[in-house]
């Protein structure tokens, strides 16, 4: 990246993105969302093809524009995809371990210190087993919690629109 952006002139010399403690945060949240969208775009796929051919038809016959159709038609039928998309990735995203650790182990200075870094530090580094169990558990409950509340947000939502 840095031979890209040096090269178009875009950058003066090279930064060292993951040895800042202001960039590398935000370097990994851009690793994590490359990473990730491939499974999130076939997920939207997937939720699109499910929605049948004649609904856009019939609103095309009815003088609806694309951006109508897409609106009004599509988005609300693509809404449980998208929601179960967005659970799978908040989960995913709270509990991430593998980049911020090996790219950056939680440093420069704990600038990319993440729950699941810090409790395998506790746990294998510290031998601090209940302390690093305690974060675990921790993050179980929270995860629980936001999984309830999506599935609650969900279930309304489609008891909401079997009802209409």
């Amino acid at each position: 990246m840095n031979y890209l952006l040096v090269e178009a002139h875009l950058l003066g010399h090279p930064v060292n993105f993951l040895g800042n403690t202001e960039l590398a945060m935000p370097t990994i949240v851009l690793a994590d969302v490359w990473k990730t969208t491939p499974f999130m775009a076939l997920l939207i796929l997937a939720g699109l093809q499910t929605i049948p051919l004649s609904l856009a038809e019939a609103a095309h016959m009815d003088g609806a524009s694309a951006w109508q159709t897409f609106w009004h038609i599509k988005l609300p039928l693509l809404m449980p995809s998208l929601l179960i998309a967005a659970v799978l990735r908040a989960l995913d995203a709270f509990r991430i371990f593998d980049l911020p650790y090996t790219l950056t182990g939680g440093g420069p200075a704990d600038s990319t210190e993440t729950l699941s870094t810090l409790a395998y530090k506790r746990i294998f580094s510290g031998l601090e087993i209940g302390a690093g169990s305690s974060i675990t558990t921790a993050m179980f409950i929270t995860e629980s919690v936001i999984a309830i509340g999506f599935a609650l947000f969900i279930f309304r939502r489609m008891h909401d629109s079997v009802l209409r």
